[in-house]
């Protein structure tokens, strides 16, 4: 994913700015299993496509709370260590477990303030970052005569 920081960064939004992305906040509200799938594809790095993610999500919603904010959580956990965010306001399941959506939505605004078109998905999104490319290692032909 991105580079590794430390340091606790701050997020690019608190965690009650749904104002800043009211697209992304009608989305989440209506349907916070897209806006998971979403997440969860881009901080994978398209291991798990966004139906994937987003269909065991609402499996999650409609069987049981407590498993989606745990799944949930997790993903913020990555997405955080993965930008050297801090766990703010406090720790990531409490977010999930008693703000779900607000984490959702700040987290759907971090990754695109981070320049990351959510509705591409990951492999599209790499492509236009230049991440999806990769150059074949150049190998030393060892000793020639």
């Amino acid at each position: 994913m991105a580079s590794r920081n430390v340091s606790g960064a701050s997020w690019s939004t608190g965690l009650c700015d749904c104002c800043d992305d009211v697209g992304g906040c009608f989305l989440t509200w209506c349907f916070p299993c897209i806006t998971f799938g979403r997440i969860a594809e881009i901080v994978d790095e398209g291991e798990i496509p966004c139906c994937a993610s987003g269909a065991l999500y609402l499996l999650l919603c409609m069987t049981t709370g407590v498993g989606m904010g745990l799944y949930s959580c997790f993903y913020r956990y990555k997405l955080r260590t993965a930008y050297g965010l801090a766990e703010k306001p406090c720790a990531d399941c409490c977010v999930h477990f008693f703000c779900g959506a607000c984490a959702l939505c700040q987290e759907y605004r971090e990754l695109k303030s981070r320049g990351f078109q959510m509705r591409l998905g990951w492999q599209a999104n790499a492509e236009r970052m230049g991440k999806g490319t990769t150059v074949a290692p150049q190998v030393d032909p060892g000793m020639t005569r």
